[in-house]
């Protein structure tokens, strides 16, 4: 969320803000009281009726990008008609008022128990987890979970000499670094090298020591669409743990995989089966098909979420356990969740994922085919890839074909890529369920009309590159 600051050197003359108001909002007549429209900057000294107000609101958000086009964002931009009038019935519905609300609660039980079969926890029943406002809030309770079970175990140490880290790959998602800085953990970074865009099992278990509190792996990297090796880091940690070493959890950070590989990957071991990890978290309004925001976060056990971070509410004459960072906070996600859950099953699901994986790796080949372009992933893993300017493509570079896509309303990030391979930089391609083979198609004959264009330049413009760059994570 960004900062804001009030305005600087805006134009809140009286006659220009009489301009930018639309006469025909006015109520009845459109000559009759448009004489001046309400700043913008401080509240109004009155009402104003609700047409105008929304005929104001409305205006200025078409200058936002269309949501559809946003190949940049992960978050799902497309659902069902009655999925959008569950949420408007559900938006008054306080979530942390459980007693109050007893089956929105209840929906968000079975949500849990549902994630916690479809990701093999040994006992289902045993799993304990919550919703919250998106992956990045469940990662913040994982990784808290992850230092107050360290540090009960090094209460002789912590915090008089020691101090905790968390080793994870460079390519982690912003919010791990917010999680490090704010609960003071040091984090030990595995960098990329060569060809691996992630982390290295061998390298993160070299990085552990007593004070490692976890090691984090992410399960379809943001850089580039890749899965982290789950397994054979669980048993580098297992030989770590054999030779003497400390005996170090695993946090698969599934914001977008945990929601794909369960259905199109269903062989490959990442989640509860390896017995070393012991919390997922993963992004519902990501590959879970639901509008943001909306997270969750399991634990294997009881065991593996400290008793002293749960709060208790009473739940229907009972006990309900609650874990989260934010309280006040709308249902409607939650609820649209549990329909997604009903209204897809695994089959569902199954067919949705495998469409937009399909949509990606085809759009990938003909992205390659146009010549110009060298691909570094291809789709396979998430329904995302990444690709930069071949070697001999001298005349522009990446930020130049994202900013003249955007021109034609496709927003492609470009950007460079962290520690040890900053020499590269790339465009990003996220395919969502919405994003169809005929605008993938869309987007490939506007590439191919730009590219004429582009190679008639005399080379790459000069811009700062850190402000061309539209990738956020």
């Amino acid at each position: 969320m960004a900062l804001h600051k009030g305005p600087h050197g805006a134009d809140d003359s009286q006659e220009r803000r009489r301009l930018a108001l639309n006469p025909f909002f006015g109520e009845a007549d459109p000559t009759a009281g448009m004489t001046s429209a309400p700043p913008r900057h401080r509240l109004p000294d009155g009402p104003l009726p609700p047409a105008t107000a929304y005929g104001l609101v409305h205006d200025e958000l078409m200058l936002d990008g269309n949501s559809r086009l946003n190949l940049a964002t992960f978050v799902t931009t497309w659902m069902e008609p009655q999925a959008g009038v569950l949420m408007a019935e559900c938006r008054d519905k306080n979530m942390i008022d459980k007693d109050e609300y007893p089956r929105t609660a209840e929906l968000e039980k079975r949500c849990v128990a549902m994630l916690a079969d479809l990701w093999h926890a040994p006992d289902p029943s045993a799993v304990v987890g919550c919703s919250t406002t998106g992956s990045s809030e469940a990662c913040m309770l994982a990784g808290m979970a992850l230092k107050r079970r360290w540090a009960k175990k090094n209460a002789d140490r912590y915090p008089s000499t020691a101090r905790p880290n968390l080793v994870m790959g460079v390519n982690v998602q912003v919010c791990w670094e917010k999680f490090c800085t704010f609960w003071e953990v040091e984090a030990r970074l595995v960098p990329m090298e060569g060809d691996r865009y992630h982390l290295d099992p061998e390298a993160a278990a070299a990085l552990c020591d007593e004070n490692t509190i976890g090691v984090v792996a992410v399960l379809g990297s943001t850089f580039d669409g890749s899965y982290e090796p789950v397994a054979e880091l669980c048993a580098a940690l297992d030989a770590l743990r054999e030779s003497g070493g400390p005996d170090v959890p695993v946090h698969v950070d599934g914001a977008s995989g945990a929601m794909v590989a369960p259905f199109l990957d269903e062989d490959l071991a990442w989640d509860f089966r390896l017995p070393r990890v012991s919390s997922i978290n993963t992004s519902g309004h990501k590959y879970g098909l639901v509008y943001p925001g909306v997270g969750w976060a399991l634990w294997r056990s009881p065991a593996e979420l400290p008793e002293e971070l749960v709060f208790r509410v009473n739940y229907l004459g009972g006990d309900m356990p609650t874990f989260a960072l934010n309280f006040s906070r709308p249902g409607a996600q939650v609820v649209a969740q549990y329909y997604t859950f009903l209204r897809l099953g695994r089959d569902g699901y199954r067919a949705v994922q495998q469409a937009s994986r399909d949509v990606a790796r085809g759009l990938a080949e003909r992205i390659e085919a146009l010549g110009d372009f060298e691909l570094l992933t291809r789709g396979d893993e998430l329904p995302v890839f990444a690709f930069t300017t071949g070697p001999d493509v001298t005349a522009y570079d990446v930020f130049d074909v994202s900013r003249r896509l955007r021109e034609h309303g496709w927003l492609v990030p470009a950007y460079t890529f962290p520690a040890h391979r900053e020499d590269l930089s790339v465009l990003r391609i996220v395919c969502r369920n919405g994003f169809s083979s005929d605008l993938a198609a869309l987007l490939v004959e506007d590439l191919r009309l730009l590219l004429p264009e582009l190679r008639a330049q005399s080379g790459p413009a000069d811009r700062d590159k850190n402000a061309a760059t539209s990738f956020h994570h």
